[in-house]
Formats: C-alpha cells, sequence, structure tokens
C-alpha cells in the first residue's frame, strides 16, 4: 500500500487527500440531521400539580424520560405532588429527553426540637418557623417571667430539645403571665396536704417544698401544721404573696390546733421533735 502511494506524484496524493476530506465531511454534515433529531422536537407537557403516578403516564405517553430530581416537604399540597419541573412546561426539546421533577414528599421528615425555653413569645414562634414547626396552643402561667416561654410541650407532654420530631408538628407554649397584683397569703395550718393543694392552686399559687414528720405514710390526708411564708410576720403583720410564688408546708399525721383568733402567729401546738424529711 506504502508502495502504491509513494509510486504517485505528489499533487496526485494532495488531491486524493483533498477528495478523501471532503468526503468525509460531506458524510458527516448530511448525517448531523440524524445523529441529532434534528426537526425532531417535542413540547414538555405541563406537571405541576400533578401527582408522580399522573406525571409517569403523561411523560411516558409523550415519549420523555423521568427522574425524580428532589423533593420538599409543604403541609398544604398533596403528598407526592409535582412542584417544579425541568425543562418548564410547554419547552419545546429534543424527542426522548429527560424531565427532572421535584415532588413534594408523602411525609413530612425529622426535625430536631429547639430549645426555646426562655424565649420570649415572638422570638420562639420565629424559632419554630425556621425549624419547619408550627406554634400550637398558648397557655399562660402566673410566673415572674412575663411573655416567657416556660414550658415547650408536643401532644401535651414536654418535649426535650433535640428530640426528633415530625416536620409541620405544632409545638404548644406555656407563657409567664407576671405575678400581677399581691393579695394575702392563704392559711393553709389544719388543712390536709390535697386541701392546701387545692387552695394554692386555685390562687394561681405554686407548692414548694413539702416536709414530712415521722410517721406521715400517706401526705395527701397529712395535715398543714407549718407554712413558709406564714399569714403574718413576728410582729403580727399580715403578709401579702402573687400569683406564680411558692408557699413551703410541714406536714404531721395529726391535724394541728389553730389560733382561731385570726392574730398574730398561726403556727399550730402540735410540736414535732424529729427533723423533717423533703417529699
Amino acid at each position: 500500500m506504502f508502495r502504491f502511494i509513494t509510486r504517485r506524484p505528489l499533487w496526485v496524493n494532495i488531491l486524493a487527500g483533498i477528495i478523501l476530506a471532503l468526503a468525509v465531511f460531506s458524510i458527516v454534515i448530511l448525517s448531523l440531521g440524524w445523529l441529532t433529531h434534528h426537526n425532531d422536537a417535542k413540547t414538555v407537557p405541563p406537571l405541576l400539580g400533578k401527582t408522580l403516578a399522573q406525571a409517569e403516564k403523561i411523560l411516558a405517553d409523550a415519549g420523555f424520560d423521568l427522574v425524580v430530581q428532589d423533593s420538599i416537604f409543604n403541609d398544604t399540597l398533596k403528598p407526592l405532588q409535582i412542584v417544579r419541573q425541568v425543562p418548564d412546561e410547554y419547552e419545546v426539546v429534543k424527542s426522548n429527553r429527560t424531565v427532572y421533577l421535584t415532588i413534594n414528599r408523602a411525609e413530612p421528615p425529622l426535625v430536631e426540637m429547639p430549645n426555646i425555653v426562655g424565649y420570649s413569645l415572638g422570638s420562639a414562634e420565629f424559632a419554630l418557623k425556621n425549624m419547619g414547626l408550627k406554634l400550637g396552643d398558648t397557655t399562660f402561667k402566673p410566673d415572674f417571667a412575663k411573655n416567657t416561654v416556660l414550658q415547650q410541650l408536643y401532644n401535651g407532654v414536654a418535649i426535650q430539645p433535640g428530640a426528633k420530631i415530625r416536620q409541620g408538628s405544632r409545638v404548644d407554649l406555656v407563657i409567664g403571665s407576671g405575678l400581677g397584683n399581691a393579695f394575702l397569703v392563704p392559711n393553709l395550718v389544719g388543712l390536709t396536704y390535697a386541701e392546701a393543694k387545692a387552695l394554692l392552686d386555685e390562687k394561681g399559687i405554686g407548692m414548694g417544698s413539702v416536709i414530712t414528720s415521722g410517721g406521715v405514710t400517706d401526705s395527701a390526708a397529712a395535715f398543714v401544721y407549718r407554712q413558709n411564708p406564714e399569714r403574718f410576720d413576728v410582729e403580727g403583720n399580715a403578709r401579702s404573696i402573687r400569683r406564680g410564688q411558692i408557699v413551703d408546708v410541714w406536714l404531721s399525721v395529726e391535724r394541728p390546733v389553730v389560733d382561731s383568733t385570726g392574730g398574730g402567729n398561726n403556727r399550730d401546738s402540735v410540736q414535732q421533735d424529729t427533723p423533717g424529711t423533703p417529699e
């Protein structure tokens, strides 16, 4: 073969090379339409708002391939609803092109519960929104920290920071309402623990430490023989208290003798020789 080429004049070889190059170029140009599917284009059908199953059928009938590229979660949309498509609807593209879809997830993803205790109500709502959570019911409780989150609850139970929770869930908050106006310290001496607790709850006062003397086996039926703060100071002046504050109580199995005159210190006459033990 090489002898055949070398035996020819140079101009013959050059001419043959030019003719061969033109032939190859012509073949490539003429086959471009077939290789690139020239004039073989289709319009991308609209898929937004359709379900994934509907989109699969529509694209298959139109001659397009489908790939789910991404997913989001929006509780206002239907599960597996198409929220984005590439190429866009009604765009003219080559046949057999792949259409990439973003769908709405069938189930919300899990997110971590933030720690919003101590936040103001507005800041807490903003923090919940950033995590894809919603503000549920808000209840108010007397406390020094007015308009501050005291507890975060999920399904009625306190939820710890970092706990996994479904995006879109509602989180209930207990908010401090301030202490309000002061009123006289209620007299608990002579009441059972259950009666004293009910009275404090009614007035918005918390039960503090519960200290029992020897022999107490049923705190609910035991009697209050001392409280702190007491109704009167050492000079006989009435003490005041605010909603949200607490009262400590001491319990005995015996009902104390209560001063019915209403003056002075309302401690009972029961003597407790054994130091109390916090309950």
